[in-house]
């Protein structure tokens, strides 16, 4: 199987062939800014759920190794807290997330070829917003949950990316200010 499938990988398709351009220094500097922005062209472009992420952790594995670990999840806000999401303080990420208090979330909208990685130390936010988002979940039942969690990625870095047919994919690394990383 490995050289057949191999191969089958190799005949699907990487990206549409009518991708946008981007011009960093066109761009807002604001990194939110750029975001929602790239959010609203991932709406607009008939993007299923262009709010979910992938969030990586890292936790204790077997032997007590480090080991990376990843899932999906729902941005639930930017502001000066940082890059909001939410779990139990209970599950696996929560966690790690108390075990090593760092994360990466990474975007992905294939239909424009973009991803936005976002990374940096987590904080938790307070109970009062950690119940406020409980209960705005959409399957709430009314009763609360002590254990929810919401968080805040405060990012250390933001990685724009834009891929383009050519192979002449653009990266734009920038700090929580917006300023150029290199």
């Amino acid at each position: 199987m490995s050289e057949t499938f191999r191969k089958f990988l190799r005949t699907l398709p990487d990206f549409p062939s009518n991708l946008p351009g981007f011009e960093p220094d066109n761009a807002p500097q604001d990194p939110a800014l750029l975001f929602k922005q790239w959010l609203d062209e991932a709406l607009d472009a008939g993007e299923q759920q262009p709010h979910a992420f992938s969030l990586a952790t890292l936790g204790t594995g077997q032997g007590g190794e480090q080991q990376p670990s990843s899932r999906m999840l729902i941005l639930k806000n930017i502001d000066d807290d940082g890059w909001h999401f939410a779990t139990s303080r209970t599950s696996r990420k929560g966690r790690e997330l108390a075990e090593s208090p760092r994360a990466a979330m990474n975007f992905y909208w294939p239909a424009l070829g973009r991803q936005v990685r976002v990374a940096g130390p987590v904080t938790e936010l307070s109970a009062e917003a950690s119940a406020v988002d409980w209960h705005e979940r959409p399957r709430a039942d009314g009763n609360d949950n002590p254990h929810w969690q919401l968080y805040a990625v405060r990012p250390a870095e933001i990685e724009f990316w834009q891929a383009s047919n050519d192979g002449q994919h653009v990266r734009h690394r920038v700090g929580p200010d917006g300023r150029p990383l290199g």
